[in-house]
């Protein structure tokens, strides 16, 4: 059995282990997973997050399925089935509840589905032969998102001009994927490359995703940076203090409409006022070729606790209700640049887009 790691979790073989960034940044608390179910709760309860990692933990998620099929000796349950056949039966059940963790990411289901196209050629291996290919999968995914992230980060730091002053939003880092980062890669490229002079980090509410999590990844780099509330930053555009906004996605349609953490769609409003450029970084992966627009996307609701309170303390008035979308939809008219591993796209996205999914054969959600 492999063995790979991260920032945010590790695989050892037989259980994933993933750093709870509810903790972050002044606990560094591990938590293991042994089964599909458990990792779909993790997935679930934000313990890991990012949308390309989500996709990476849902691959090995479907691995611990596998191996708790060969361990129970799921060649015995199903009548007529044998080895590979029978562990694929049950994967079934694991790909449906994996998928329905969270259902903005599309890089989840990609990578679901993905586990099942291998599981399904490869049903006629010896159980032990099945999980071995079936893991090397997941491994493959995870090593193609770092490769990913590198050909980001480098696309993305083109854009970017000399002594660039940039805004981002949530956390798009280590953290989020398997290596640099999407957003947040392009941006650590960039400094090295002596063009970035300074980060603004939007605190990103309800999960502070910016301020707890970001924010530790900028420091880890020497990156200089400081944090404002969510709602500063049309000011800071208004005064001059912003040469361009990045921030990752977690679904991108055909026309170029791109999902991501609530609190974007007001940052492109102001970027396009103010003339600044507004740029999302993101795979392939998270393309969505299937659905023409972002109306088409779906917005998970999380619990409204989370933004009544923070760490179980009540912020809120007692009887106080809150709606908590957890992501919003960004239309196409207002990104300047979409950046993926294949390449940039630009406007009309619905013809660049495509060509970058057919670049390699690439594999995008159709």
């Amino acid at each position: 059995m492999a063995e790979v790691s991260a920032m945010a979790f590790k695989w050892t073989g037989d259980r994933l282990l993933l750093l709870d960034q509810r903790k972050l940044p002044h606990e560094e608390v591990w938590i293991s997973c042994e089964t599909a179910e458990e990792v779909a709760k993790a997935i679930s309860d934000m313990v890991t997050r990012g949308a390309p990692l989500i996709g990476i933990t849902a691959a090995f998620g479907m691995v611990l399925a596998a191996q708790q099929a060969k361990r129970k000796g799921a060649e015995c349950d199903v009548q007529g089935a044998e080895g590979g056949e029978a562990i694929l039966l049950k994967l079934e059940r694991a790909a449906q509840i994996l998928t329905s963790a969270r259902p903005t990411a599309v890089n989840l289901s990609w990578a679901v589905r993905r586990m099942m196209e291998v599981a399904q050629k490869n049903s006629h291996l010896p159980p032990d032969e099945f999980v071995a290919r079936f893991e090397e999968e997941a491994i493959s995914i995870y090593r193609e998102d770092c490769e990913a992230n590198r050909r980001i980060g480098e696309y993305g730091a083109e854009l970017l001009p000399q002594n660039c002053r940039i805004l981002t939003h949530c956390n798009t880092g280590a953290l989020a994927v398997s290596d640099l980062g999407t957003a947040l890669g392009v941006i650590k490229i960039a400094y090295r490359q002596g063009k970035v002079q300074f980060v603004w980090v939007d605190e990103t509410r309800p999960f502070l995703q910016g301020s707890r999590l970001t924010a530790w990844e900028l420091l880890k780099e020497s990156i200089p940076f400081k944090i404002i509330v969510d709602g500063a930053a049309p000011w800071l555009m208004r005064k001059g203090l912003v040469d361009a906004v990045i921030v990752g996605a977690d679904r991108i349609a055909r026309n170029g409409d791109v999902a991501n953490k609530i609190g974007t769609y007001m940052l492109a409003v102001a970027a396009k006022r103010h003339g600044i450029p507004f740029y999302v970084a993101a795979p392939t992966s998270t393309l969505d070729l299937s659905l023409p627009s972002g109306d088409h996307i779906p917005i998970e609701e999380r619990d409204e606790n989370e933004v009544l309170g923070w760490h179980g303390v009540k912020v809120a008035p007692e009887n106080a209700h809150a709606l908590n979308p957890a992501f919003d939809v960004t239309p196409a008219e207002l990104v300047t640049a979409i950046v993926t591993e294949r390449g940039v796209a630009f406007p009309p996205y619905d013809e660049s887009l495509e060509r970058l999914c057919e670049v390699r054969g690439a594999e995008c959600e159709v």
